[in-house]
């Protein structure tokens, strides 16, 4: 997988792709990460990429002309390096099958694993811009990318976060990324979680403070681990998260439990 990262900020990302599984991953060839500086897509003296938004009010809006150009440029890069990317550009649309390009912003369609899972099946190369200031001209959306992307129902001072947020989520998805394959399957939101929150996690001490670790957890008894960690998440998921039991896959038996459960908090 490659990362294009499209930033009027390039020097925000030094340092936070140089640890754990993302610099392993990079230094074994799975991840390429490239950041490009949105004022060298610029053709004026000053390097100009925003301006004040077309009907008044606050803050600035980036410019149309710069993005397009970055992204058509770097993607014109790209096919000459890998000539079966071939890059297809309809009505200024990118449609390679093996590229996406991610708008984030807070409009965008929630981010989430199965998200994740899209994106790191899906593409081969991700080129994401990273928005600023009041937002991005609606002519990039519209003609120019593929996904629109927020990471939450707040709103931050760029795409930068989000960004590194992105590269990290779907960058441990991809094989070999992880020292076990089975991890990411085993996560919160994922296919063997059954779209539940992960169960929680003890290890050594087994007493701390008079708080003692689950005992069925230390009796090696492994049938009985499962059926516990089951319906820990369980709990854990009724707890944090309840609107994700609406649609994960329960027995009647698990559905019951939690209604009683349910009824008894109120």
């Amino acid at each position: 997988m490659r990362f294009d990262l499209l930033t009027i900020f390039p020097e925000f990302f030094a340092g936070p792709f140089d640890f754990g599984i993302i610099k392993r991953a990079r230094q074994q060839g799975i991840v390429e990460i490239i950041i490009h500086d949105l004022r060298s897509f610029t053709f004026d003296k000053h390097h100009v990429v925003d301006d004040r938004p077309f009907g008044g009010g606050d803050g600035m809006v980036l410019k149309p002309e710069p993005i397009f150009h970055a992204v058509e440029s770097i993607l014109a890069e790209g096919s000459a390096e890998d000539p079966a990317g071939e890059v297809i550009v309809e009505q200024g649309r990118a449609e390679e099958k093996r590229a996406g390009v991610i708008l984030l912003s807070p409009q965008g369609r929630l981010f989430n694993q199965s998200e994740a899972r899209r994106f790191a099946d899906e593409y081969s190369r991700m080129i994401l811009i990273c928005g600023r200031y009041e937002g991005v001209d609606e002519r990039v959306a519209e003609h120019l990318i593929t996904d629109e992307i927020s990471i939450g129902d707040y709103v931050l001072t760029g795409g930068e976060i989000p960004a590194m947020a992105l590269v990290d989520a779907v960058t441990r998805l991809l094989p070999n990324a992880l020292g076990s394959e089975t991890s990411a399957l085993r996560d919160s939101f994922s296919t063997l979680a059954c779209g539940l929150l992960d169960f929680p996690h003890y290890t050594r001490p087994a007493e701390f403070r008079g708080w003692r670790a689950p005992d069925v957890l230390i009796s090696g008894h492994h049938g009985e681990v499962a059926k516990w960690r089951r319906r820990a998440a369980l709990l854990k998921t009724l707890k944090m998260r309840p609107d994700l039991l609406e649609q994960a896959p329960l027995a009647d038996e698990e559905r019951r439990w939690l209604d009683e459960l349910s009824r008894e908090k109120c």
